[in-house]
């Protein structure tokens, strides 16, 4: 196991210890005993203690990568509920120096991009050490640098908190699916929608991507396909990457009814299964993303006698149609929390891909 501390001095430690139990519950088992709060999760272990005006921590995990994710999750919780002047974080023992190469970060060249629809195209990278993305989820982020300036990456800083470069050098990051990866050789894809409009960095860089063309990749998080074995899977053009994951995903026992928005016929994609599957197009013909209702009407639709008792239900749009699925899901279905995912992807007049 490898393994970080750090000392705190910040007044009021028990009220920032308290408070970092109760948001870790969340998201781990926390266990307090003897002034001590050990916090257990999926890929490592916390111990909190507030001493005087002082707050120490110690961090362990398997591998320098989920080692730098509690370490993050401290600083930034910490740094959320201090009140005042921030404290002077420092984190010694893991090796993982101020100034180094973020371990969950990786660089990647364009080797090739193709159109799969007239509002999609696919772009293929090629990086080394990709093992890591092959697992723990489909979502990624990838990191564009400005236009004409040589890239200048994120590093470690002294807090565990990532520097990222600030001025003509800051870059952009945006949330993107896997679409296909191979880790061994090195190679990945990416479906990224296409559309007009200002500020939207991952259309203009996925329209004149070319071999050579070089981004980041951070990750992966979250995305993976539900453990359930009759599914509701419902997205417009940028949930489609991740509909098709889950799909492939899905065992031949699963049965999935799936719905997705996208302009016209044209914009449709195969989306092959071993699952039984009922998937159905909904076109929105030159409408605006979002704008039309078409998804909330088409769940509220559903024939769910036919699809079976106890469904897991997953949704990602535009943030208006997110807010009417949830709505339905939650108040009219009454399907609790753990039964559905619903998240927005994009918000209309916001930046985004």
């Amino acid at each position: 196991m490898l393994e970080a501390r750090s000392t705190i001095d910040v007044p009021a430690a028990e009220r920032l210890f308290d408070l970092l139990c109760e948001h870790f519950a969340e998201h781990g088992e926390v266990r307090r005993e003897g002034g001590r709060g050990h916090v257990s999760f999926g890929y490592g272990t916390a111990v909190l203690a507030a001493r005087d005006e002082a707050l120490e921590v110690e961090v362990a995990a398997a591998d320098p990568i989920h080692l730098s994710y509690l370490k993050i999750g401290v600083a930034e919780h910490l740094l959320e509920f201090h009140e005042g002047e921030p404290p002077l974080i420092r984190w010694t023992g893991d090796g993982l120096a101020p100034g180094t190469p973020l371990p969950w970060f990786r660089e990647l060249v364009v080797t090739g991009a193709e159109d799969l629809t007239p509002h999609m195209r696919r772009v293929r990278f090629r990086g080394e050490d990709l093992g890591r993305f092959a697992q723990g989820g489909y979502h990624v982020y990838l990191v564009f640098p400005p236009a004409d300036r040589a890239p200048v990456w994120p590093v470690m800083g002294e807090t565990g908190l990532p520097v990222w470069p600030q001025g003509p050098d800051a870059l952009t990051r945006r949330v993107y699916t896997i679409r296909e990866i191979d880790a061994a050789r090195g190679e990945l894809a990416v479906d990224m929608v296409t559309h007009a409009g200002e500020a939207t960095p991952g259309s203009d860089f996925a329209r004149r991507a070319r071999p050579g063309d070089i981004v980041g990749i951070t990750g992966p998080g979250g995305g993976e396909a539900p453990d359930a074995r009759r599914l509701v899977l419902a997205g417009d053009d940028t949930a489609l990457p991740a509909i098709a994951r889950i799909l492939e995903d899905l065992s031949a026992d699963a049965f999935a009814s799936v719905i997705v928005e996208v302009d016209g016929p044209a914009d449709e994609i195969a989306l092959p299964s071993r699952a039984r599957t009922d998937i159905r197009f909904l076109h929105r013909r030159g409408a605006e993303p979002g704008t039309l209702g078409l998804l909330p009407r088409a769940l509220q639709a559903l024939d769910w006698d036919r699809i079976g008792p106890d469904p897991f239900v997953w949704a990602a749009c535009e943030f208006a149609d997110f807010k009417a699925i949830r709505r339905y899901l939650r108040q009219e279905r009454g399907m609790a929390r753990d039964r559905h995912m619903a998240a927005s992807y994009w918000r209309r007049g916001r930046a985004g891909s």
